[in-house]
């Protein structure tokens, strides 16, 4: 470069830099949808799916075909031997349904305005009836919400929507067994606002109209609810005070007074408070109930119990996940009424070894699960849902854990008829025993309920793509073109380096050498052939406040040089050596706000991009919503949010291939309830911003990319479907024949020119993109030459 050409760059960096973008800005004011709003904007998206040019595009189901993914509910046909009928409630992949035991399962709810699932329901008079309460209630970092409740009168091949949409998260759907038209529905609430639409609702009239007949506050939703089973209007419910922060998972603070145990004997008409013997309000997390339905005097609550055992004060007081802990609580506790709900005793932990078993029944997470079920022929045996499913047969005084299957659990069945006949669901899938719990049946290769947090690729052939899933860790799976590019079969996926939460990237000269994360920011190298793994965690001083890393915490590698890494904790890193040594390169670029830091990491970047035609000039992204650019490798940085939509997640950031100040940048709602939608685009290295989310109806968005041949094409992905613009965002089209699902990632291979998306909920999905960018076929074989 010449000496008058440098200092035009310099100038024109300097001029950057002291630029007010505010001037310019184009502002998008962010504008909470009612659940009404959000079914009308879901009927705008399915006529735009109608009429999309591209609604004949096949989606190809990839895999993975060795692994399901987290389940909330099962509701199974009686009497089971005359039908082996089961239905399977997933926790964001929809409704799914075997009419043979399993041996192939046909997902039945998968084009509704939310395909996550709280709660199913059989009307015990008719088994063609189905209640679907849409809402995830365990509230995971990764719950969906939801948009009301739903019916089918024949078996799921229609559905009908009957209000509740404002509900968000559906925790317990009850058919009164005297009368079909009156259903019970205990609603959880927003998982990240507060609201009023929460507590029990009923219908006497089959879902026509709804009151609500049980309501604390705008913080408490109604958690569990179980009925009498010999009076049906002698019903208990089980409340809890809740939201989750940014910053911290859902915890009772000390002033909640909401959460309990509540119960009526008229129909809901009127309630009273059963809490005698269980702790005060300001120790009572999550309580699941279940009645003995040998003895209906007798019942068990499972109360997460927040009364302290280790002070925060306390050294070596960290979680599972290694983060700074604010205490160890008693947690899982079990309590008995025998006296219909009059009094409560504690018959859980009451001796050393039990007391340590409960303390790590469900560790600090009891707010996960929370679901006890009472064996309907033996009041005195009880399973309760943790870590692991636990079973006492002594009335809760010893338990033990049932092995032989995964993890996490959330939902579990008894026949009443042969109470050896077990259906458990947990994050693994769904498992069947016939044996009370010493052997387990699976259905990880027929359930694809995968869970994917995040996609990218290698430049093998056939190409691998690599992504993290929800409670498995990290997999690969090979996108194999050679039988045809409309015949890609879906595969067995390998286990890949990371944990669960974790970016990868790929070394394009070697896909041996493989970068992945554990959680929260840890980096690793791996050589997958030699096994030689090196964790490359930048190191800070013991004097400086401690990494700051996001569940999917951001690194790459420059598209200039692929020895150089970037890395993004609340402050940018750059590696020229692998990873081996490490330079920051920006202060911290979140608002660093002490109020909003707890046990949950946030305040930290959540999405980098480096121009491809200009080494040193990068975007960086934060969850709190700002976002920065610098032109000079870190040495200064602009601050670009002003324009964005305020306080909300910077999903995606994307340094334009065509046009050196070209960006695209994405924000995500969800942990704020909004369903809007935020795509932004500057030709002006942020100076200006333009909105071009345009026909998209409803977010929120997760992805954008640009198509690697046509500078005009874009996808974008959102918690609907994936979109494509064919004139640079002006307006969309709906890509493809997908079902309704959560489009956390999406790549487009720059060789083989296929688009793999990663979503949460039904797996990895491929589509041939010549279909799409076929215009540009010649230059995709120039490419490949």
């Amino acid at each position: 470069m010449s000496l008058i050409n440098r200092m035009r760059t310099g100038i024109l960096i300097a001029g950057f830099l002291a630029f007010t973008p505010a001037i310019f800005a184009q502002q998008s004011k962010p504008q909470i949808l009612t659940g009404k709003e959000r079914l009308s904007q879901f009927e705008k998206y399915q006529d735009m799916k109608a009429a999309s040019s591209l609604k004949d595009l096949k989606w190809q189901f990839l895999g993975p075909t060795n692994i399901s993914g987290r389940c909330t509910d099962v509701a199974i046909v009686e009497p089971r031997g005359k039908s082996y009928t089961m239905y399977a409630a997933t926790a964001s992949g929809g409704v799914w349904k075997t009419e043979n035991e399993g041996v192939s399962w046909t997902c039945i709810f998968d084009q509704q305005a939310s395909t996550a699932i709280g709660d199913i329901e059989l009307d015990p008079h008719n088994p063609q009836v189905l209640w679907v309460g849409t809402g995830e209630a365990n509230i995971f970092r990764s719950s969906q919400a939801g948009c009301g409740i739903y019916k089918t009168t024949d078996g799921g091949k229609s559905w009908k929507h009957l209000g509740l949409e404002n509900t968000f998260t559906i925790s317990r759907i009850l058919v009164s067994p005297k009368n079909s038209d009156i259903i019970y529905v205990a609603a959880s609430g927003h998982e990240w606002t507060n609201n009023p639409d929460r507590g029990v609702y009923k219908t006497a009239d089959g879902g026509k109209t709804w009151d609500k007949v049980l309501y604390v506050n705008e913080m408490t939703g109604a958690m569990d609810l179980v009925m009498d089973p010999s009076d049906s209007n002698t019903l208990y419910a089980t409340t809890w005070q809740r939201i989750r922060k940014k910053w911290n998972d859902p915890r009772t603070e000390a002033n909640y007074t909401g959460t309990g145990i509540w119960k009526t004997t008229n129909g809901g008409k009127n309630w009273s408070q059963c809490n005698e013997g269980i702790p005060a309000p300001g120790f009572r997390g999550r309580i699941g109930i279940d009645i003995a339905r040998s003895n209906p005097k007798v019942l068990y609550a499972f109360l997460d119990n927040y009364e302290k055992i280790k002070d925060e004060n306390e050294t070596d007081n960290t979680d599972v996940y290694g983060r700074p802990s604010s205490g160890t609580i008693k947690g899982a506790t079990v309590y008995r009424s025998a006296d219909k709900g009059k009094s409560w005793t504690q018959v859980s932990g009451l001796t050393p070894e039990m007391k340590k078993y409960m303390q790590n029944h469900s560790v600090t997470y009891g707010w996960v699960f929370g679901q006890i079920r009472v064996d309907p022929k033996d009041e005195n045996t009880i399973y309760t849902m943790g870590l692991g499913l636990n079973v006492s047969n002594d009335g809760g005084k010893t338990f033990r854990e049932l092995e032989g299957m995964h993890c996490d659990h959330h939902g579990l069945w008894i026949d009443p008829g042969n109470t050896n006949y077990l259906v458990n669901v947990n994050d693994g899938g769904l498992v069947i025993s016939y044996d009370q719990g010493k052997s387990w049946r699976s259905f990880t290769d027929n359930l694809p309920a995968v869970q994917f947090f995040t996609l990218n690729f290698d430049m093998g052939t056939p190409f691998k793509v690599y992504g993290s899933v929800q409670d498995h860790g990290s997999f690969s799976g090979k996108v194999d073109i050679s039988h045809g590019r409309d015949k890609i079969w879906p595969v067995s996926f390998d286990y890949a380096p990371g944990g669960e939460g974790s970016h990868h990237a790929i070394d394009p000269r070697d896909p041996n050498i493989v970068y992945s994360a554990g959680f929260y920011g840890s980096i690793n190298r791996e050589n997958i052939s030699t096994g030689e793994n090196k964790n490359i965690l930048p190191r800070v001083f013991d004097f400086e406040p401690p990494l700051r890393g996001q569940w999917l915490a951001p690194f790459f590698q420059s598209p200039h040089n692929p020895d150089i890494l970037y890395h993004g904790m609340q402050y940018l890193f750059i590696s020229k050596d692998q990873g081996n040594t490490w330079a920051r390169i920006s202060p911290d670029l979140t608002y660093n706000n002490p109020e909003k830091m707890g046990d949950i990491q946030y305040q930290s970047i959540f999405t980098i991009s480096e121009s491809p035609l200009k080494f040193g000039l990068i975007y960086a992204g934060t969850d709190d919503g700002r976002l920065h650019l610098t032109l000079d490798g870190g040495t200064t940085w602009k601050e670009l949010t002003s324009q964005l939509a305020p306080d909300r997640w910077i999903s995606r950031v994307v340094a334009s291939k065509y046009k050196m100040g070209r960006v695209y940048v994405t924000q995500n709602g969800k942990r704020d309830d909004d369903f809007q939608v935020y795509i932004w685009k500057s030709e002006d290295y942020g100076a200006t911003f333009k909105d071009i989310s345009g026909n998209i109806p409803l977010g929120p968005v997760n992805v954008i990319r640009e198509d690697p041949f046509d500078s005009k094409i874009l996808y974008a992905g959102t918690d609907l479907a994936v979109y494509v613009s064919k004139n640079s965002g002006e307006s969309w089209e709906v890509l493809g024949n997908l079902p309704t699902t959560y489009v956390h990632d999406l790549i487009v291979h720059p060789r083989d020119n296929i688009l793999v998306i990663a979503t949460h909920g039904r797996g990895i999905w491929a589509i041939d993109a010549n279909l799409i960018n076929k215009a540009n076929e010649r230059r995709r074989h120039y490419f490949q030459n």
